[in-house]
């Protein structure tokens, strides 16, 4: 294959840590095959900008968000201060596991699978019959509003909550004064059990608390993912002696697989807080991060507002970032799919990601364009630290070094 070119070179042998951070559902636009998925036209920062007469963002707008993208009230930066582009997906799908596996460099040429009229009987009687309890719903349904309209007859039955949407997931509610958090769990992975043979994607452990008209999810939420069936970057780095920490979902998403430490979090501010802590005391290797109350709590419930504000939180604490970087980092800001939460629908929408890259180790300016795939992220982290790459992507690192 020949030498890398010389800066490439270079800048692999400053790059000593990594921080890839998911903004999950923070799409930037329809992708060329969104009609396909019954999503044309969608924009999910677009939208949203527009829906809140503008938005303020202005550290995301110094690395170059309004570069890559019109968003009302984030104008282009004049220089970024990083390296600004998108990405669009190879894989099939608009899921989160498949998201962040092309992250990782692995394609998925088939989707998981799903079941918008609910899962067939011999997936319930199986669970039914193994998890020992009986099954409520079965159906395609949003979160909030199944746990309102069966909640109370789960809390008299004892009876699971079981849902889908119009991803590959199986989703099991219980209240935690109902179902102890363990047997939730342990349910989830019987699941998981019976349904790796049909490619569900993942299974969901979504417990709540509260009375009817009250009830909340908690943070207690775990997923059960199916094993990427291939070793990704993450399996690389690891295998490099360095460490792999998934912050939030991401070691539920790789099912532990390639991860050296996964730690859980509640929620963005947690997810962030638990971040920074880590640039205290990781000092090599990639810091994994998923951020998943843009999409759980305002994507899902269509609520731009809600959305924005959750951006606006988002921005304020990127300086607290950027003070812990050292000499050798590199920050990747990105995103899994989409959710415009201005569709009719509550389900992820088929987008381009924004793809912003700053830290020690990036040159400021550097237009990186539309990526054809979001394996190009894994290319980079693997000519970053020196280890094999993956099947698939083409590394930036030289266009930014």
């Amino acid at each position: 294959m020949g030498s890398p070119p010389a800066s490439s070179a270079a800048a692999s042998s400053v790059v000593r840590r990594a921080i890839v951070i998911v903004l999950d559902s923070v799409g930037c636009g329809a992708a060329p095959d969104a009609a396909k998925y019954g999503d044309e036209g969608a924009n999910t920062l677009g939208h949203i900008a527009q829906r809140v007469c503008g938005m303020t963002l202005p550290y995301l707008q110094k690395y170059g968000l309004g570069n890559i993208t019109t968003v009302l009230g984030v104008p282009p930066a004049i220089v970024p201060a990083g390296a600004f582009g998108m990405m669009r997906e190879a894989s099939a799908g608009k899921d989160t596991s498949t998201g962040h596996w092309e992250m990782a460099g692995l394609w998925l040429a088939e989707p998981f699978c799903t079941f918008p009229t609910g899962f067939p009987g011999e997936i319930i009687d199986a669970f039914k019959q193994r998890a020992g309890r009986g099954v409520l719903g079965n159906k395609a349904a949003s979160g909030t509003e199944i746990i309102e309209e069966l909640g109370p007859l789960h809390a008299r039955s004892g009876d699971f909550i079981v849902y889908t949407s119009a991803d590959s997931v199986f989703q099991v509610a219980a209240h935690e004064e109902v179902v102890p958090l363990d047997e939730l769990y342990r349910a989830c992975k019987i699941a998981r059990e019976i349904l790796d043979p049909y490619h569900v994607g993942r299974v969901i452990a979504r417990p709540f608390v509260g009375a009817p008209g009250q009830y909340q999810r908690t943070y207690n939420r775990k997923d059960f993912s199916m094993l990427p069936p291939e070793p990704t970057v993450l399996d690389a780095i690891r295998e490099g002696g360095m460490p792999v920490v998934g912050v939030g979902k991401i070691g539920d998403i790789f099912a532990g697989q390639g991860l050296t430490e996964d730690v859980h979090t509640e929620g963005n501010a947690d997810g962030l807080r638990k971040t920074l802590e880590l640039m205290d005391r990781v000092d090599r290797g990639l810091i994994f991060v998923n951020l998943v109350d843009f999409d759980m709590l305002y994507g899902h419930r269509n609520n731009p507002s809600g959305y924005y504000k959750c951006l606006r939180e988002f921005d304020a604490f990127l300086p607290a970032i950027e003070a812990k970087l050292r000499a050798g980092d590199l920050v990747v800001l990105t995103a899994d799919h989409g959710n415009d939460p201005t569709t009719p629908g509550t389900d992820h929408t088929r987008e381009h990601v924004p793809l912003l890259v700053f830290g020690p180790s990036c040159a400021p300016g550097r237009a990186l364009g539309t990526r054809s795939t979001f394996a190009d992220v894994g290319a980079t982290l693997a000519e970053a630290f020196g280890v094999r790459p993956p099947p698939h992507g083409t590394s930036f690192l030289g266009e930014i070094a």
